[in-house]
């Protein structure tokens, strides 16, 4: 029998999936290499840094991962997140430095990546809500644009952060390179166009095509037009990763890698298939982490599963991942035969590519609708966005991880407990809401539904809570209802046979109803259940309702409820 995550079920040899696994491959090709170079300036890098990332890491995880059709290279919040750290650590730009610190991160994204894998913390993708994600990403996608444009009008100056950038930009207005700008412009407009026209279309590839053509027709390059430069006419060479920049590295990698991470698993569940083998998270961080491990010491920047290269994949038929063999043997042939004409490329072609692709990572659309149904969630997606533009995009990231982490811990800590009704007419027990006026109570019973796991952080809220509703109420019979309790952790367990003690104390009959196996364990084996005798423990709230209703709970007139004269007991 052949597992899921065998490579064999990843790598497609049937000449049934062999033809649309060349045509995806090299569809997805005439995309993923223009942007790869693209990324890499963005990243201060050289083009064929982009392109040995399309190369490297994409054959590694399309041997490893357990995605049949995720392409793996670089993506446009990566590079960035890059950027901004090669950035603190090479100032100057020197080239040697930034190749090396650049195999230095590459390996550190990697190593972080498999010892993740080691440690079994493939949950931790899940740490960012998806909120905060669209937060963040669009805050990404505005400093990426904004970087790139400069390079669009042929203006140059020091970045110094978001809203600096902005003034500078303004200020340098009367120096732009009208040429350069006219090439940008051209080019922005046609892949705009042929974008929105014909989705997943080799549209890079044209405009590519198109601008490198016009720089050699025109000698653009002796007009004040910037462009790409030599290239290598090779394949990529040995770069050995430095042990000094390991420290300065590392707070930048962890980030650097649990973006990598997030976005593989999504892109990975966003294009899989009933088909297809399920995505393995802890799987995908070996094969990330080899990956970007692997491409540290061939010249790779950090690398990560690409949700639009895949797109292309799906969109064109592709099966498995010949299809991204097929594109890493067409980076490989374009790095061995078309160095010298990538060479004559203008920057401006480049960053309008870069623009157009960071664009889609701004959802204005994504913001409303979280919105319209959160207005929390919609506070910690703008905090998100803020947090990259005020603070930079690698603190962005710790921003966003914070926010998440203080939205988990705030909804933990502040279980909802509703009030329970039954519908008049009916046997169907809800929450009572304005919605069902007409839901009915049973005098002397009040019936409480906590939701979630109780436990340390939330045990005091929920014994406040349900005391204010015992006073608001004046029951003689406090029931439970633990059907959407999970588990009840040790400290929450005690809060609760103290409340009980209190309650009794004042009169009032604490009954447990619903309670899962797991919870019912753990309130017997802390005695509870004994002291509350079968009488008080029921297996549903409505036998627990038909009880209370038989035995109109008679009780000795010497522990009647007792309120005082503000109502509380």
């Amino acid at each position: 029998m052949v597992r899921p995550t065998d490579t064999s079920q990843s790598i497609g040899t049937s000449p049934g999936t062999l033809r649309p696994d060349i045509v995806a491959g090299l569809t997805a090709a005439a995309v993923v290499l223009p942007k790869a170079m693209a990324y890499a300036t963005v990243a201060g890098l050289p083009v064929s840094v982009g392109l040995y990332t399309a190369l490297v890491p994409t054959v590694v995880y399309a041997l490893l991962g357990t995605s049949r059709v995720l392409s793996v290279s670089s993506t446009t919040t990566l590079a960035i997140l890059t950027a901004a750290e090669l950035a603190l650590v090479v100032p100057d730009g020197d080239p040697t430095k930034l190749l090396t610190a650049t195999a230095t991160l590459t390996a550190l994204t990697g190593l972080l990546l498999i010892l993740a894998s080691v440690l079994r913390l493939g949950f931790v993708a899940n740490f960012i809500s998806s909120p905060v994600l669209t937060g963040f990403k669009a805050g990404i996608g505005l400093v990426i644009v904004l970087d790139q444009v400069p390079k669009l009008l042929g203006l140059h100056f020091a970045k110094e952060g978001f809203f600096r950038d902005i003034l500078t930009l303004l200020q340098h207005v009367p120096d732009i390179s009208i040429t350069t700008a006219l090439v940008g412009s051209i080019a922005l407009v046609l892949l705009l166009f042929m974008e929105r026209a014909w989705p997943h279309s080799p549209a890079p590839l044209a405009i590519v095509a198109g601008g490198i053509a016009a720089s050699w027709l025109f000698g653009m390059g002796d007009h004040g037009v910037s462009i790409v430069g030599h290239i290598p006419q090779a394949l990529p060479s040995l770069t050995l990763p430095h042990a000094d920049l390991v420290r300065q590295l590392l707070p930048g990698a962890i980030g650097i890698a649990l973006m990598s991470f997030t976005e593989t698993i999504a892109a990975g569940r966003a294009f899989s298939t009933q088909s297809d083998p399920p995505i393995r998270a802890n799987r995908e961080l070996v094969a990330t982490g080899i990956a970007n491990l692997s491409g540290a010491f061939l010249g790779a920047m950090p690398a990560g599963g690409g949700t639009s290269q895949t797109a292309v994949v799906r969109a064109v038929g592709g099966r498995t991942q010949t299809a991204s063999i097929v594109t890493a043997t067409a980076s490989a042939a374009t790095m061995l035969v078309l160095a010298p004409l990538l060479g004559l490329l203008p920057q401006a072609v480049l960053a309008a590519i870069v623009i157009v692709y960071s664009v889609g990572l701004i959802q204005p659309a994504e913001f409303v609708s979280i919105r319209n149904v959160r207005k929390m969630e919609f506070r910690w997606a703008l905090a998100a966005f803020l947090g990259v533009l005020v603070f930079g995009t690698l603190q962005g990231i710790v921003v966003a991880i914070v926010l998440s982490l203080v939205g988990l811990s705030s909804q933990a800590a502040n279980p909802r407990i509703h009030v329970v009704g039954r519908k008049r007419g009916g046997d169907i027990l809800r929450p009572l809401s304005p919605e069902h006026p007409d839901d009915e109570t049973f005098e002397g019973l009040l019936i409480l539904r906590p939701e979630g796991r109780l436990f340390f952080v939330n045990a005091q809220h929920v014994a406040d809570t349900m005391r204010e509703l015992v006073i608001q109420n004046k029951p003689r019979v406090l029931m439970l209802d633990l059907s959407a309790v999970f588990d009840i952790e040790y400290s929450a367990l005690q809060v609760l046979i103290e409340s009980e003690q209190s309650l009794t104390e004042r009169g009032i009959v604490l009954w447990l109803a619903s309670l899962n196996a797991d919870v019912l364990a753990y309130v017997r084996a802390s005695g509870f259940a004994e002291r509350l005798g079968e009488s008080r423990m029921f297996a549903s709230v409505h036998a627990g309702i038909r009880h209370y209703q038989e035995s109109a709970v008679p009780l000795h007139p010497d522990t009647q409820p007792t309120f005082g004269t503000d109502g509380a007991p």
